[in-house]
């Protein structure tokens, strides 16, 4: 096992950057997910991981071994990083049993016959395949060939499993079924995983760190739910949770001895969480208020802003309310049927500490 450092990774396709100058220190035992947008350069950083990209600039470490080096000229290839890697197409040989699949590489590799089997059969045990050894790829489910896929790679015992959207061709009970599967995995074989995905629910449930990238940049890089609650700009808030993130304009302003923020009908008190009072000033900023941190009173009360219902979206355990407040249109998570209609006055209040909010740069304050 190995800890992983990009250093000042950048890879250029001709005039287009791909990843710009990528800083990234993926620790042992980690399970880290690459989490953004198509084109994002979430693809393209694994290859390059996995030696099958070569950077344009940068250095990549595992452990104390330096695998490349653009200023050195080191490189080390694909077969002797100890890496295994996993495609979004499982590409199982399909004239082959699954036990054959999952042996194929200890075959190549002229281990004796006696280690291939056992550690055929424990690595199938290990992803609950071990009662599918005798059939061919034809016969398997979605689920079941992905799990025969990883098993593969595992079996020849790399020092990081890489994941290129592994899940993306199954359907949506299956790939839960299958995020439980792979984090149960992580947690049993203490492997460092390097997942890559554009599904925020896979980052969120599955990762112990996350790093979110837009064209080529890093926005952060940290635990889910850290992210999650604590977004470091107005794209990583936007692109992470679902419902999406309501986002307002408005001014930070201050009111004697206290900073608030008014964005159209609503005026907030605001504590800084990224940023020390003294280096605060007036400015246009964006109000960040998530589905779940907002709540809804049928009454007016203190601190709440009056709005008028403009939709009501039920999806089994909790109902999606868009409120109208002002010229701003919010969506509201709530977990019990208000028995609301169209056009009814509502309050909306906020709930405290929850409100997020970024400067003219578009980073959290």
């Amino acid at each position: 096992m190995a800890t992983i450092r990009l250093k000042n990774i950048t890879k250029r396709f001709g005039q287009v950057t791909a990843v710009d100058n990528l800083n990234l220190e993926i620790e042992d035992g980690s399970f880290a997910t690459l989490l953004g947008p198509s084109g994002c350069g979430k693809t393209t950083t694994l290859r390059m991981i996995a030696g099958l990209e070569e950077p344009t600039a940068g250095e990549i470490w595992v452990g104390d071994q330096c695998v490349y080096s653009s200023e050195t000229g080191e490189y080390v290839p694909p077969g002797k990083r100890k890496m295994g890697l996993v495609f979004q197409s499982y590409a199982l040989w399909p004239h082959l049993t699954v036990y054959d699949n999952i042996s194929f590489g200890l075959s190549i590799a002229k281990r004796p016959s006696s280690e291939i089997k056992s550690r055929t059969i424990a690595m199938a045990k290990i992803l609950q395949i071990g009662d599918l050894l005798e059939r061919y790829p034809s016969e398997l489910s979605g689920g079941q060939q992905q799990r025969v896929a990883i098993a593969r790679v595992l079996v020849m015992e790399p020092e990081v499993l890489l994941l290129d959207e592994p899940l993306s061709n199954l359907d949506s009970k299956l790939r839960m079924d299958m995020r439980a599967e792979l984090k149960r995995l992580h947690l049993e074989t203490n492997s460092t995983i390097i997942y890559v995905t554009h599904d925020q629910l896979e980052a969120l449930t599955m990762s112990s760190h996350v790093a979110v990238m837009h064209q080529g940049l890093l926005q952060q890089w940290a635990p889910p739910m850290t992210i999650y609650s604590q977004p470091a700009n107005v794209f990583t808030a936007d692109f992470i949770g679902n419902p999406r993130i309501n986002l307002v304009d408005g001014v930070l302003s201050k009111n004697g001895d206290v900073w608030e923020v008014v964005a159209g009908n609503i005026v907030l008190p605001f504590v800084a969480k990224n940023s020390t009072s003294t280096s605060l000033k007036e400015q246009q900023v964006r109000l960040g208020l998530r589905a779940e941190d907002l709540y809804l009173s049928k009454e007016p009360a203190p601190g709440l802003f009056e709005g008028s219902v403009y939709s009501v979206l039920p999806a089994g355990s909790e109902w999606y309310i868009k409120v109208k407040v002002g010229e701003e249109i919010l969506t509201v998570t709530i977990y019990n049927d208000l028995n609301l209609t169209i056009d009814e006055p509502i309050w909306v209040g906020v709930f405290e500490n929850t409100m997020k909010c970024f400067g003219e740069r578009g980073t959290l304050l």
